[in-house]
């Protein structure tokens, strides 16, 4: 069984309820029928019912909840505990009454009360939209002060990673980490690879340096982020700074770092900032043929994920069943 359909087993076994507050997005609304067909999560669409026209109805006979949230009975509910939750920043009742009528800030509100289990969005916002919301109402987990992202890459070539499952962090989040940062990155990186890929994470901090060949600043960074990930959590395998090509190929690892746990045979690359990481991804899933699932978003303390504005049906279909998953 392939990693896509042991996660479908598992969000059809889980029945976790996801809202998609982009609901009268056409993607959202076929992906969900999708799901909804597939028994693959609970899902809540937040739309007027004249934006889904004629497929109100059909949705609705597909068990998929569809709520209107300017007119929602749960409005003042969720003015107050926004209010509650808000009012140290200045906001108002009135503007908390207004905030929680925008679908994200109600989806959110949902997942806080435990209406809902996780959220996708982003098809038609931006990630600072989709997670703005989330750090207001949701906001971080207790093991991390840090929201990243990853994705799971699916290589044709089963020689790399764990018989060709990698994954990458941060590709969607954090610009310009700290030693500090990435260090949580790395540690909730490793605990996302472990849930959903189910693989035994070898971590492998990046750099254009390999154990101290280049005596930089920003090599250094990268030595320290792996030593403090390490004091966050004994049990890691983790090792850096390490060159992409020492990190994954074992020929190579052998001349540049003979004595890493980890070189040669990496499963999760941390990438010392976000434009390395975005870029990384993207090569390695348009030049390598490789299948990228994310971004998945951690670090919060319920699942919120954030989607491509470009993405396709099926991948709306994918991160909705990685959300249900990591609900459980």
């Amino acid at each position: 069984m392939g990693l896509i359909n042991d996660l479908e087993a598992r969000a059809y076994d889980a029945k976790k309820c996801i809202v998609l507050p982009e609901g009268s997005e056409k993607r959202i609304v076929k992906a969900a029928q999708i799901v909804a067909e597939k028994g693959l999560a609970r899902v809540v669409l937040l739309a007027k019912e004249s934006e889904l026209a004629d497929s109100a109805e059909q949705l609705s006979k597909s068990g998929i909840n569809i709520i209107d949230t300017e007119n929602s009975d749960k409005i003042e509910t969720y003015a107050k505990k926004y209010y509650e939750l808000r009012k140290c920043k200045g906001v108002t009742y009135e503007e908390a009454m207004d905030t929680v009528k925008k679908p994200l800030y109600y989806a959110c509100m949902m997942i806080k009360e435990g209406e809902a289990d996780g959220m996708v969005a982003g098809a038609a916002n931006t990630t600072a939209g989709v997670l703005r919301p989330a750090f207001q109402i949701i906001k971080t987990s207790p093991c991390t002060s840090v929201v990243s992202s990853c994705f799971i890459m699916i290589l044709k070539d089963k020689n790399f990673g764990q018989d060709g499952i990698l994954v990458f962090a941060d590709c969607a989040v954090n610009p310009s980490p700290d030693a500090q940062q990435l260090a949580h990155i790395a540690m909730t990186t490793a605990r996302t690879a472990k849930k959903l890929a189910g693989i035994e994470p070898r971590i492998a901090m990046l750099s254009f340096s390999t154990k101290g060949s280049a005596c930089c600043e920003a090599a250094e960074k990268i030595a320290c982020a792996a030593s403090l990930a390490k004091q966050l959590d004994s049990s890691l395998c983790i090792d850096g700074e390490l060159q992409a090509d020492a990190a994954l190929i074992e020929s190579v690892a052998k001349l540049k770092a003979p004595q890493s746990p980890v070189a040669g045979k990496a499963n999760i690359l941390i990438f010392p900032d976000l434009a390395s990481g975005n870029i990384g991804y993207k090569l390695v899933q348009r030049l390598a043929g490789a299948q990228a699932i994310g971004p998945i978003c951690q670090g919060l303390s319920a699942p919120v994920n954030d989607l491509s504005r470009g993405c396709s049906v099926d991948d709306i279909v994918s991160v909705v069943t990685i959300t249900a998953v990591q609900a459980i």
